[in-house]
């Protein structure tokens, strides 16, 4: 068997991404470059489903948003959308530099 290095796997991106199977210490690093990709890709509200159990992922992500300049504001999600184990993040519009 070859001994092959397998380099990042490009995924499309959505509106959502799902961190459950993010190792939690890869779950600050992955939410910032999802936002600012989506961000960059122009969409303005976006999902983080970091899931209901203990909390503690939902207080860690909320945390990070908190000190995210792309990020206009964070809440929970209404239920039809996950509820408190998924929180919705509202992204500021890129502005193009005009000068």
């Amino acid at each position: 068997m070859d001994d092959q290095t397998l380099g990042p796997v490009t995924l499309p991106l959505e509106d959502c991404i799902d961190l459950h199977p993010f190792a939690p210490r890869d779950v600050p690093a992955v939410v910032e470059e999802y936002l600012l990709a989506a961000q960059a890709a122009g969409l303005r509200e976006v999902r983080l489903i970091h899931g209901r159990g203990t909390g503690v992922q939902r207080a860690r992500v909320q945390s990070l948003l908190s000190r995210l300049p792309c990020v206009v504001r964070a809440y929970e999600a209404p239920a039809e959308r996950g509820g408190w184990g998924a929180t919705i993040v509202e992204l500021w519009e890129i502005t193009p530099n005009l000068s």
